[in-house]
Formats: C-alpha cells, structure tokens, sequence
C-alpha cells in the first residue's frame, strides 16, 4: 500500500486574518518601526522605511552609484535608528570590504577616496588623525562582511547561520552586492535559484534582503537615447528581470543621464547637470511607481535628496523640510 505524504504547513484565512491585525497593530503602536534612511521621500515611497520580510532591488548601470547607495543604506540603518537591534551581513562581491569602509570614511570626512588615499597629495597628518578617530566609531558598527564570492547555496547557510546565532532576537540586514557576482553554472539560473532562496530568507523572523543588480545597455542605444519616451529604466533592463521582479517588495533603477550624454531626460524634460534619478519600477504595497530627484554627490558617496518628485508623467515641486 502506498504510503501517504505529509502535506505541506497550511494557515486558515482566520489565522492569516489576525496576523494581518497584529501587524497593522504593531505599525499603530510602534511595536514594529521601519527602518529609517536619510532620504525622507525614499522613505515615504517604501511605507516609511526598510521593513523587516521584504525585498529590496537596487539596480543600476555601471557608475550609475548603486554600490554607493548601498553603502549609504548600510551605514544610516545603524546611525538613524539608534532604538533598534541591528546585525547587517554584507555581502560585498564586487569591492573588497576596505573599500568599503575607505567610502563610509569619504562620506564621513567630505573627503574624496582619493584624497584618501593620498592619489595626488599626501594625506595631512591632521587628516589622517581625523581617519583614525571616525574608524574607531565605525569599528563599533555590528557589520560582518563576506568578501568572497560564493554560490547561492553557500549564501544561504551563512544567513540562516547568522540569523540563529550572530542575529539572534535582533532584525538581520542581508545585503548583496551584487547579483551577477554570485557563483553558479548560468548566469540566468544563479540569478532565479538566488530570488527563489531570498524569498524563503525573508521569511525568517525580522530578516530584511537589500540586493544590488545590474541593468543591461539596452538604455545607450541609440533609439532609445533619441525617443525622450524610451530614456528612462524599464523592467526588460535588468538581468533576468522577472525573477527579480516577482522575489522583490520594490524594484528601483539608478540612472545618470550625464553619463548618458543627453541634455534633456526624458519627456518631463529633467535636468541633467549633476543629477542622479531614482526610479520606483516596483511598489508593492506602498503606492505607486514615481522617481525621485538626487543631487549628485558621488564624490563623497553621497546623494541629496532634492525638493522635485516625478509621479504620473508629472513633475511635482513640494517644500520639502530634511
């Protein structure tokens, strides 16, 4: 006689129903707080900041400053949300981690990496001082960083791992970039196994995903440089897109039209000079897809947010207090 399976864990609308309520309750009574960034508006489109079980894309093309962006992400989680109990594990493929922390010291400093570094001049004795001192608050950051590239499985083991031990009752931050930089036989399949186990690691209790990926040149032909209409991102721009798609709470694209050579961006005829636009592709839960205005301060990894928004083929400008 065959024996018969076991069938998978299943909730009746009931439960379901009253874990919604908790959370909407948890929301009203700050038992649960987003995580806040630097960036109010970035805040207001993800539903008030990064919330623990979801995922986030960060797209962008190469110089486009998504790696900044994480960057920049990675370190307010901590300096902005003080009250919270926070472990980020970074996985950082494309940089080596002091790389990293050479960028958190730039945008701490005002000073270029390569004023860091000493590329032109010698770094000041006062300056390096100044280095030294910030490392030691930087030092006390609760950030563990994997710089070797690794398969999906591996990847995996190492979040459940954190979050039962290193993150135990405290809210995990996984960030990866970025996605074409993990190991496997296809880039297409890595990238679909990837999405697949991200989904079932948000899952875990408090744990966000916050994923890098790359978009394609499909944006500098030129068709699409010429057609105003075609200037900004869109899904079929990034690497296997529908997977990316369907894992992510939101999908947003980084893109410079400076580095694109245009004058004008897009038909709402944006300014280009020194500006950096950050398009919501996907808003799951929290509104609807717009794009938001940067101030271009790369330099320092650093972007300001500025007072114009984009919603609905218009352009919006609000007074906007920081």
């Amino acid at each position: 006689m065959k024996q018969l399976m076991e069938p998978i864990l299943f909730k009746t609308i009931s439960q379901v129903a009253d874990e919604s309520v908790k959370y909407i309750e948890n929301r009203k009574n700050h038992t649960i707080v987003p995580l806040k960034t630097r960036w109010s508006k970035f805040n207001r489109v993800t539903c008030g900041g990064i919330e623990p079980n979801m995922i986030l894309t960060i797209a962008g093309g190469s110089g486009s400053g998504k790696s900044a962006f994480a960057n920049t992400l990675e370190t307010d989680l901590i300096d902005l949300n003080s009250n919270q109990d926070i472990v980020i594990l970074s996985f950082s493929f494309e940089m080596l981690s002091y790389r990293q922390i050479g960028r958190k010291l730039s945008n701490k400093l005002r000073k270029t990496t390569s004023e860091l570094y000493s590329a032109e001049a010698d770094l000041s004795d006062e300056d390096f001082t100044k280095v030294k001192t910030t490392v030691e608050s930087i030092k006390k950051y609760p950030i563990y960083y994997v710089d070797t590239p690794c398969s999906v499985e591996k990847i995996e083991e190492t979040i459940k791992y954190f979050h039962d031990n290193i993150a135990k009752d405290k809210w995990l931050i996984v960030i990866l970039d970025h996605t074409l930089l993990v190991e496997g036989d296809s880039e297409r399949g890595t990238i679909v196994d990837l999405q697949k186990m991200f989904i079932r690691m948000k899952k875990l209790s408090f744990t966000s995903i916050i994923q890098i990926s790359q978009m394609n040149r499909n944006i500098e032909q030129p068709d699409r440089l010429n057609n105003p209409s075609s200037h900004y991102p869109m899904r079929s721009d990034l690497a296997a897109s529908d997977a990316i798609f369907q894992a992510s709470d939101f999908v947003m694209a980084l893109s410079r039209p400076e580095l694109l050579g245009l004058a004008i961006y897009g038909v709402n005829r944006l300014p280009v000079k020194n500006k950096v636009y950050l398009h919501f592709l996907k808003v799951r839960d929290a509104g609807e897809p717009c794009i938001l205005a940067f101030d271009n301060e790369l330099k320092y990894g650093n972007l300001i947010e500025t007072n114009t928004e984009v919603n609905k083929e218009k352009v919006i400008f609000k007074k906007f207090k920081g």
